[in-house]
Formats: C-alpha cells, structure tokens, sequence
C-alpha cells in the first residue's frame, strides 16, 4: 500500500492538472429559467432536475455538456424525460454555443415554436432533434439558416398494430399533421450538410410534387431519409438518383405514385426501403430483390404494384419482406430458403398461386409469416409446426382448404393466429388453447363446423381479440359462464352468423370491451337490463346487434354509453330512436328496417362528428330534419320508407336561421315518405358537395379518429332500381332519391349544378313540366328515373350525350316528340319510354310522322363507377350489392398513458 501511494504521489506531482472551467453564469440562469418552464408534476420532473440545483457548476447538471474553455453550454438532452411545458422558453435561445439540442419526447402543449426570434441563434447546432413534442403549426424558417445542421427530426411517432384486416394507429401527438412545411425548399436549401432528416406526420402536401426534387437538390450528403405520413404526392423523380448515400428510405402511408424507379438498386448501401401504403404502379423491378446489403423491402398495400418473386440468391442480406395488399403473382419459389436470415416474411398478395414450398419451413429464425393467394391449392402443410419461433401467423384470403393440423398447437411463442376468409374446414382444435400467449385470435370466413364453448377460451388470459364469425359454427356458453372473469382483457368480441339464440352472459365481465358483434343471429326478446348496467360509462367503438329478433332494447331510449358505430338494424325493435346518453360520440348510426316510432330526436345535432345516419324502412312521423344540416361530418343521411311529412325547406326551420344547408351531403335518400310541397332550386344550389370534389379525396371514406380499428359499416340504398346495401360507401358514390312522395311543380333546373352526381331518382310524385336540358351537364351520371309523374315536353337531346347512363326510365308520363338517337339511348329497352303516348322512335314500335335526321352524339368510352365498384363487391350485381367503406380512426398514445 505504501508503495503505491508513493507512486500516485509522483506522478501527480510530474504532470500540470488544469481545473476544469465552472459554467458561465447567464448560461446557468438561462439552464434554471428553462427549468421552471416545465411542470414540476408531470412526467419525470425530479429525476431530470435533480441535479439542477442554483450555484452548483451547471456543466456537471445531468443532460449538460460543456466545451472550450468559456464554460458555454454546446449538449443539451432532456430527451425521453416526458416533461410538460406550455410553450418553449425562450431562455432556450441563449445557449447560444449548442451542438447538440435534443428535446423529444416532452410535451410542448400544441404550441407553436417561436418564428421571429430563435432558432437562428443557435448557428452552431449540429444535431436537433424535436421529435414527439407536440408541437403545432408551421415549421419555423429560423431552422432552415442552421447550416452546419447534419442531424434534423421534426418526426412525430405512430405505430401501426394490424389485426382483422382492420388497423389501429396510435400517434404521439393530440392530432394528426399538427405540424407543417409548405415550403420545403425555404427550409432546406442552406442544409447542405445534413445527413439525417425525420419529418414523419409532418404535413407536407402544400410542396405537391417538387418535395422530390428540392430534397435531391439541397442535401446531397442524405443518409437516412424518413417522411412516411406527410401527404407527398408525384413520383419519386429522376433526380433523386443523385442521392447515393443513403442507407433508409422511409416514404410510407404517403399517395405516392408512379413506378419504382430501378435506379434505387443502385444505392450501394441502402438497407431499408419502406414503400408501404402509396398508389405505386407498375411491375416492381426484379433487380432490387437481388440488392446485397437491403435487409427491409416493404411494398404492402400498393395494390398497383405487380410483380413476381424471384429466384433468390444466397448471398441475400433480406430480414424483412413484406409484399400484402399488392398485385404480385405466380408461385412462391423454392429458393426461398435462401432467406435464411429473414425474420418477418409477409407474402399476403392474393394473385400467388400454386403450393406452399416445403423450403418455409426451414426458415428457422421466422417470427412472422403471412401468406395469402387466391390459386394458392392444398392445405396446412404440416412443417408449419416446425416454425417453432413464430409469435404471428397469418393465413387469410387464399384457396388454401381442409382442416388445421392440431399440431399448430406446438407454436407456443404464438401471439397472432389469423386464419380467415379461406376455405378452412373441420372442427376449432381444443390444441388452440395450448396457446397461452395469444393476444388474438381470428378465424372468421371459413368453412369450420361444430360447437364452440365460449368458456373453453378462458384459458388464454391474455386474449385481445377474438373473431368466430361467418363459420359453419353453434357457438354456446357453458355453466356457470357468468361467476368468474373469463376475459379480462378482451377488447373485440366478433360472434357474427354464429347461430346464437341467447344474449351472451360473458358480456357481463369484460371491462376493457370496445368492439362487439353480435349480428346475423337469432337472439330474440329485450336486450338484458345487465348489458347496459354491465356497459355504463363504457366507450364503444363498434356495437353492431343487427339481422336478429330483438323486440326492445330494455332500457331507457337514452343509452348509458359512449358509442362511435351503432348498428340495430334488421331487428324488429319497437318505440322511440335510442341514442347514448353521457355526450354524443356518434360517427355512424343504423337503426333501418326496425318498428322505430315517434320522432328524429333533436339531440343528435349535438353528434359533430356523425358522418352516416340511417334510419330507413321505420314508422318515423316528423317533418323534414332540416335541423340536421347543422352536422358539418353528415355524408350519408337514409330517411326512406317512413312517415316523414311537410316540404325538404319549410319555412318553419328556414326562418329560424337553419339553412337546410348540407355541407357534406353525398347520398340523400327520402323516398317512400308523405313529403309535399315543390322541390325548391335553393335547396339543391346548397348541396355543394355534390359539385365539386376536394383533390384530397381518397377513393373511400378514410378519416382519421379517436381509439384506433377499421370498421364495415352499411347503408341501404336504392341504386338502378333496386335495394342495395353498400358496406365500402365510395366518395364517388353521389345519389339523390325522393322517389315515392307528393312532390309536385317543376324540376328545379339547379339540379344540373350538380355534376358529380351518379344516381337520380325523382319517380312516383306529381312532378309537371319539361326535363331540364340542364341535366345534360351531369356527365358522371348512370341511373335516371323519372317515371310516374306528369312531364310534358321532348326530352331533352342534351341527355344523349350521357356516356355513363346505363339506368333510364322516363316512362308514364305526358312527354312527346322523337326519342334522341345516340349509342347510348340505342341500349335502353321500350320499358324505359311506355306510357308516354305522344313518344316516337325507336325502340319503341310507333313511327314518328315527320322523320327528321337523326343526330350522331359522339361516344366515348369510359369506365363508370360500377367498374370501380366490382373492385368492392363480393357478390356481384344482385338485389344485395356489397361495397365498403373504410374508417380508420387514431388513437392518442399519450392520452391513452
């Protein structure tokens, strides 16, 4: 011991030790005043501050650092710490020295960063980072002068958790695209030198196609590149071929378009290409699969993309390959067993065909495989049970059949098991509930047979998500069912066309149960006073008890509960419209084809956010709801096949300022009621939704919401002659039915204004009059009925030219003259013009007196809508004509914490 101090002793004594330099004092006042801006309650205040104390050396405080020799703050990290401010300080700004800022993962109360004076100051950052802020607003400039920036997040974080083919998005922010560049190229052009740029959730739709471009023209050294959610729009352009260092390429749920451009398989160090849910068409070029150093491709839900999988060579980095919702077809290759370091492989495109290699099974590292195809053949090979890594397993929309071999029940790290919408057969194997790490479990849409025990799943403590429905199955509960909690953490409960007779006594222990279906059932009487006691307080996302014989919903009309889609319909429930009680959170509501009485309760105006009201085939005695023009989300509204009486305007709603004015209207069904009065031009100049269409439309309607799951919601229309129930409601679906009334006087010539409309129906009402030639401007249209009524007059030669019209009956009325001759009026049939006695021409077998020449209407051939409905329609053209509408709504992560 001696012997050692001795030599401490000399050496300390050789060499000069130069005291480290204490803090600058303004920086520690500006460190402290940042302090105080937090809330001392919230997140983890005290372990981020604890050594934060007023007159220690602020260069040794915990997320400081300091450099040279000024005692100049130049690192500052409070990342991760969830701290909560209102605002950012602006005692921030004079740390003036800083390198490296990092703030994420703290909440900055959807405030706005400081535009004039700030970030600017700070001209020696290298490294920021803002991700998970919360902030709001646009971008500020400011940040856009830091040219020594390499490293910039903005990004917001989401995760997306897949089940069904339903989605839930959970977001670190209050809402979504809070944040915002619309001038990327103002923000980018003096960063040059950066090498990292996060942006996620950002909104960058005001940038249009030139984002592409300006990211290739003012950051030449990019490495990582990561945009996903940011509304981008074009091609990835040509320039970008210039970027050659990067190593991630992250551009997904964007609408991207064109094709993959195969200059991406020369970026020599490029690992992850993330391409997933865009509007890429084209085949996808075979060169990338055989990139050397790529570990992630994921081209999901890119239905335009086609492609083949090719011949895979052992020299393949690939980990993760995700190809589901796209068009690739032919087989899956032998060769994949070369993928031997692949963990997640996602094969869900329906075009594959053939047999299963039995090369899967040696991918011993798989923790995930989803396999889908339409021509695949044969069954559930038995190597599946040597996957014994899988924690998912997903097998959905194939030609795959037979039963599924028990020894599925060995894939014990299972936390996914989704067999569904193939042609499964046999019994539910008990060897299933071996699976006690499973979170969910979807086996709805097959072929399987038997009785299911309901009780028998109590075994699987952790299960989520359970979905029995649309099998061949008798699904029944045990004894003593409802004495113990059997699910504690059962959130969707799916027991669709399960051939049920009584009300689930389950229900009465799920505390966490969000989702439940119970329809196309034969559960008869009240609902139990139990459900909604057991339901209180609780906040559904989708309660759907339709097609059963459910007489009365035995409780007050005023439900106990939060609900967003609530389907009754197809019941035989007497009495007033039930709605929740606690606040309204309605975004759907179906109560059609019931014995509903009474009136349209005025409190749904007090549902904002309610997109689809259907209320069809009741005993509903009101007036008109003008009143529910007051809901700004209303698109679809089905009054049909009730009692409504009085005019669409009357003056009795109009004089007391309520305008009638639906301003997102797009299908209006009324037919089938004692509605009177004329049909008044203002009324149709008000629906301006039906006039134009916003360019950030999507195909179907996709909004972003609270708590976070897909749902198929119905409405029942009228459509080309016949009742059609669309489950998938296009944007482009526009309709307008009145039929059945007491409408009379003129057709409002207004109605020509409205051009995206696809179907009209007028029939059955005392309507006088010409037909406006103005209808010849609704160039979208396919059905046009205005038959049973008393118009006069020729129609129209303007409504030749109609290319789209495949649906027209104009017949029983007084119209006269020479029918038009166009390709179009050559396809409709004499039914489409009976009962008009002054008609003439073909096809009708009178002559026309004064034969004139007739005039050629040019054709053109183009697709109409159904076309496009075929893509959603699963049963064809048929008295039920099946669509879908698609809803996908948020859920905040930081609420849900």
């Amino acid at each position: 011991m001696y012997i050692l101090l001795q030599v401490q002793a000399t050496t300390n004594t050789a060499r000069t030790v130069v005291p480290p330099v204490r803090c600058h004092p303004d920086q520690a006042s500006a460190l402290l005043r940042l302090k105080h801006s937090f809330n001392a309650t919230a997140g983890d205040y005290s372990t981020a501050f604890q050594s934060w104390v007023a007159g220690t050396d602020c260069c040794r405080w915990d997320g400081v650092g300091c450099g040279g020799a000024d005692g100049r703050v130049t690192s500052l990290d409070l990342g991760g710490h969830q701290l909560q401010a209102g605002s950012v300080d602006p005692a921030l700004f004079r740390l003036t020295s800083l390198k490296h800022l990092n703030l994420s993962g703290n909440d900055f109360s959807m405030s706005q960063l400081p535009v004039i004076t700030g970030f600017e100051q700070l001209t020696e950052l290298v490294h920021l980072d803002l991700s998970d802020t919360n902030i709001t607003g646009e971008v500020p400039g400011s940040i856009g002068r830091l040219t020594n920036l390499v490293y910039l997040d903005l990004s917001t974080s989401f995760y997306i958790v897949e089940y069904n083919n339903d989605e839930q998005l959970t977001f670190n922010s209050d809402s979504v695209w809070q944040l915002s560049a619309p001038n990327m190229e103002t923000l980018i052009e003096n960063l040059s030198n950066l090498e990292e740029l996060h942006m996620g959730m950002v909104d960058l739709s005001g940038n249009g196609e030139r984002w592409c471009d300006n990211i290739a023209k003012y950051t030449p050294k990019l490495q990582f590149l990561s945009l996903p959610y940011c509304s981008l729009s074009g091609p990835i352009c040509a320039s970008f071929s210039a970027l050659q260092a990067l190593t991630m390429i992250e551009l997904h749920y964007n609408h991207l378009s064109g094709s993959v451009p195969e200059f991406l398989a020369g970026f020599s160090n490029l690992t992850v290409l993330q391409l997933s849910k865009n509007k890429f068409q084209g085949s996808f070029p075979p060169i990338i699969f055989q990139h050397k150093k790529l570990r992630t491709i994921n081209l999901s839900k890119n239905p335009g993309i086609s492609g083949n999988l090719p011949n895979f060579s052992q020299d393949t980095s690939l980990e993760n390959l995700f190809l589901n919702n796209t068009n690739f077809t032919g087989t899956i290759p032998g060769s994949i067993i070369n993928l031997i370091s692949v963990k997640k492989l996602d094969l869900g495109a329906s075009g594959f065909s053939g047999s299963l290699p039995s090369s899967l099974g040696s991918l011993k590292y798989l923790d995930m495989l989803q396999l889908s195809g339409l021509q695949l053949v044969g069954t559930i090979p038995s190597w599946i049970s040597n996957l014994t890594s899988l924690t998912v397993l997903r097998i959905s929309n194939c030609g795959l059949s037979g039963p599924v071999p028990s020894s599925i029940g060995n894939l014990r790290e299972l936390t996914t098991l989704a067999l569904y919408n193939c042609n499964f057969s046999g019994t539910v194997h008990p060897q299933i509930l071996n699976l006690t790490r499973l979170q969910t479990l979807l086996l709805h849409s097959n072929n399987f047979a038997g009785t299911v025990d309901l009780t028998s799943f109590s075994k699987l403590k952790n299960l989520t998500f359970l979905n029995l429905s649309n099998n061949k199955l008798l699904v029944v509960e045990g004894k003593n069912s409802s004495s113990l909690v059997l699910f504690p953490k059962l959130q969707l409960l799916s027991l669709a066309s399960c051939s049920m007779t009584t009300f689930p006594n389950i229900l009465r222990d799920l505390p966490d149960i969000t989702s439940l279906d119970l329809s196309n059932n034969q559960i008869q009487g009240a609902i139990p006073q139990w459900a909604w006691k057991t339901w209180k307080g609780l906040q559904f996302i989708v309660l759907n008890i339709s097609h059963n014989n459910f007489t009365s919903l035995g409780s007050d009309p005023f439900l106990p509960l939060y609900v967003e889609y609530f389907d009754l319909s197809f019941n035989s429930i007497e009495g007033p419209i039930p709605i929740p009680q606690e606040g309204c959170a309605l975004e759907a509501l179906d109560l059609s084809d019931n014995s509903i009485e009474g009136k349209i309760p005025r409190s749904l105006v007090s549902c904002r956010n309610l997109e689809i009201l259907d209320i069809g085939s009741n005993q509903i005695s009101d007036s008109f709801p003008c009143w529910l023009s007051q809901l700004p989300k209303l698109q679809v509204l089905v009054l049909k096949s009730n009692k409504l009486t009085g005019q669409v305007m009357d003056p009795s709603y109009t004089g007391r300022q309520i305008s009638c004015e639906f301003p997102a209207l797009r299908i209006a069904d009324m037919a089938s009621n004692n509605l009177n009065g004329m049909l008044m031009e203002g009324w149709f100049k008000m629906l301006k939704s039906m006039m134009a269409r916003s360019d950030n439309d999507t195909l179907v309607m996709e909004n972003q919401y609270y708590h976070g799951q897909t749902y198929q919601f119905t409405a029942t229309v009228t459509y080309k002659g016949n009742d059609r129930t669309i489950s998938k409601i296009l944007r482009s679906l526009v309709l307008i039915d009145v039929s059945g009334n007491a409408f009379h006087g003129a057709i409002p010539d207004t109605i020509g204004e409205l051009v995206l409309l696809r179907g009209l129906n007028l029939s059955h009402n005392a309507l006088t009059g010409p037909i406006p030639s103005q209808f010849g401007r609704l160039d979208q249209l396919e059905s046009l009925d205005l038959s049973f009524n008393e118009l006069s007059g020729e129609i129209p030669k303007e409504l030749a030219s109609l290319n789209f019209l495949s649906t027209l009956n104009l017949s029983n009325n007084t119209l006269v003259g020479r029918i038009p001759d166009s390709y179009q009026f050559s396809t409709f049939s004499n039914s489409s013009f009976l009962g008009n006695t002054g008609l003439c021409g073909p096809p009708l077998s009178r002559q026309c007196d004064n034969p004139e020449e007739p005039i050629a209407i040019p054709y053109t051939s183009e697709k109409s809508i159904d076309a496009v409905l075929l893509l959603f329609t699963a049963l064809g053209f048929g008295i039920s004509f099946a669509m879908t509408i698609l809803i996908v709504w948020g859920s905040h992560m930081r609420k849900r914490h």
